[in-house]
């Protein structure tokens, strides 16, 4: 039944389509559809592009962000499930620099901005506190800049200042990291996250900053177990541009002899990169005294009178002059003996002291060992065989001779600077 009603419905209506009145209908409503059409693409036009104005932003920075943006009348709409902020494309540099002047996305970190807000009367305590949250908020903020890193968090454990130097400690530091999905840091930047937060922090050693990431893997281990057996990037380029400049001077050498493309060479170096001091202080043994320098001399000389001074009782009876003496009719035949001294006579005596110091004689030496020294060298150098081509035409390859390998050698071991007593090794070897 509905089969047979639908093919009656057919023929009425088409011939309600071929009457004037149809055509008139049909027409209108193909006219509404055109008009329909071109006025969803003259409104899907003139919608705005809109454009990320912030993305990954904390619920705190989101709220002000938005409250900010009504306040401009600027208008928004949230994207990536909530985790981005969109403005139309005209207003986007705008709105950054407006709310960048509010001190916003503040990202969740506080740094030296925290100190311009303290008030008068705060205690000691309170401002060392703000100090180390600042201290912590700053680093964070540059650990951010690099671009594997999403987020950063640094704390700082500070010990009091101790006036008694066995009681003082040393700070540490632990940095949590949240690094963007897909990304990782490889050694050498946490190698340089753990040296910008020592260096930022006072007497804080590299050794105690502990960094880890969002899935608690530690990542300064590794920089830790190989900080002595591994080198930086400027240490392997200059073992790299050594070893590719031997190699090039030993090819510019043999290539004349043997023609292009018929040598190549290849340099290993073993370059320490320790760094030594050495401090020597000897001294000579005693040499004769006309033959050291005099470095003091002192002397001293002092003088002393002993003899009989006068005494007896004081008064007119010890005032009184000497008998005087009578000379002897006869002199008596004895020897002639020196006389004693006569009463009150004087002798002098002095004692003289001459103290000579002499300079020692001693040498300092200071030696300092520069890095970089080239401990060992191993060259290997392999050369074609030479062409030779006979009366016809023909083109040979033919080894070198005895004489000509030791000639090659000669130079290579001159262009390397080959030195037997550090243990280089030469190997030259002539192939088809």
């Amino acid at each position: 039944m509905a089969v047979a009603a639908d093919n009656a419905l057919a023929p009425n209506f088409l011939g309600f389509a071929q009457t004037p009145g149809g055509r008139n209908i049909f027409l209108i409503l193909g006219m509404a559809v055109v008009v329909a059409i071109m006025a969803a693409v003259w409104m899907w036009s003139q919608q705005p592009d809109y454009r990320v104005l912030f993305s990954n932003f904390s619920d705190r920075d989101g709220g002000a962000i938005v409250a900010s943006l009504q306040q401009m009348n600027i208008p928004y709409k949230f994207a990536e499930g909530g985790g981005a902020i969109m403005v139309p494309a005209s207003q986007v540099y705008d709105a950054r620099l407006k709310l960048a002047s509010q001190g916003l996305p503040k990202g969740g970190n506080v740094g030296f901005e925290l100190m311009e807000n303290q008030k008068l009367g705060v205690s000691q305590f309170l401002e060392q506190v703000n100090f180390q949250r600042a201290l912590e908020g700053e680093l964070a903020r540059s650990i951010q800049s690099i671009g594997a890193v999403q987020s950063a968090r640094v704390h700082l454990a500070l010990p009091k200042p101790s006036v008694f130097v066995r009681e003082q400690q040393k700070p540490t530091a632990s940095v949590v990291l949240n690094l963007n999905p897909g990304r990782s840091l490889d050694p050498q930047q946490v190698s340089a996250i753990v040296h910008l937060v020592a260096s930022s922090v006072s007497e804080l050693p590299a050794k105690n900053v502990t960094v880890i990431d969002q899935h608690g893997d530690l990542l300064s281990e590794a920089d830790k177990a190989l900080g002595g057996n591994t080198l930086d990037p400027a240490q392997l380029k200059y073992v790299m541009d050594l070893q590719q400049n031997i190699a090039k001077q030993i090819e510019s050498i043999i290539t004349p002899i043997v023609g292009l493309n018929n040598v190549r060479a290849q340099a290993t170096a073993d370059v320490d990169f320790s760094h030594s001091e050495q401090a020597a202080e000897t001294y000579k043994p005693n040499q004769a005294p006309n033959a050291s320098s005099v470095r003091s001399q002192q002397s001293s000389e002092s003088q002393s009178a002993s003899g009989n001074l006068a005494s007896g009782v004081p008064g007119a009876l010890s005032n009184q002059p000497p008998a005087p003496a009578t000379a002897p009719l006869t002199v008596p035949a004895t020897a002639a003996t020196s006389a004693p001294a006569a009463p009150g006579a004087v002798s002098p005596n002095s004692h003289k002291d001459l103290t000579i110091n002499y300079e020692v004689d001693k040498t300092i030496r200071y030696v300092q060992q520069p890095m970089g020294g080239v401990k060992r060298l191993s060259v290997a150098v392999v050369v074609n065989y030479k062409r030779e081509t006979d009366a016809k035409g023909k083109v040979t390859m033919k080894a070198l001779s005895e004489a000509e390998k030791a000639q090659i050698t000669d130079l290579v071991k001159e262009a390397m600077g080959y030195n037997k007593d550090r243990g280089d090794t030469l190997n030259v070897v002539n192939s088809p």
